[in-house]
């Protein structure tokens, strides 16, 4: 019996960026393909992750779920996009899959991430430019 294969779109990811083609098993040189990491990286997101746990074949290679994949997707748009550091990403992940609002963050004292406050500081900056030109 033969599926159909239709390419889905990861979720938090904007369509035209990545589709990750419907499968249900991704080698490590695929994953890197797909994500644009490279594969040293990837072994030491294992590390440093846990809810990346790549499953392995019987010749030891490692085999990547479709929800891995989305997860590597998600890590490295903290990283690089939302300027998150590697102890920070682990700490939202972590907060996600307990099910905790976003908020907790703030209560507990933790830091909005560098871009959040950067782009805060430039918005702040811009009004008080137009205040001054007024």
């Amino acid at each position: 019996m033969t599926r159909e294969t239709q390419p889905r779109t990861p979720q938090g990811t904007a369509p035209d960026q990545v589709t990750i083609p419907d499968k249900l098993y991704f080698k490590i040189g695929e994953v890197c393909e797909l994500t644009g990491i490279k594969q040293h990286v990837l072994r030491y997101w294992e590390t440093e992750f846990p809810l990346l746990h790549p499953q392995r074949a019987s010749s030891r290679q490692r085999l990547y779920r479709r929800s891995d994949v989305e997860n590597i997707l998600r890590i490295k748009r903290l990283l690089k996009e939302e300027g998150f550091t590697i102890g920070g990403a682990k700490k939202l992940l972590a907060r996600e899959q307990r099910g905790e609002p976003e908020e907790v963050a703030v209560e507990a004292g933790e830091l909005p991430s560098v871009a959040t406050v950067m782009q805060g500081i430039r918005q702040e900056l811009q009004e008080l430019k137009r205040l001054l030109e007024d």
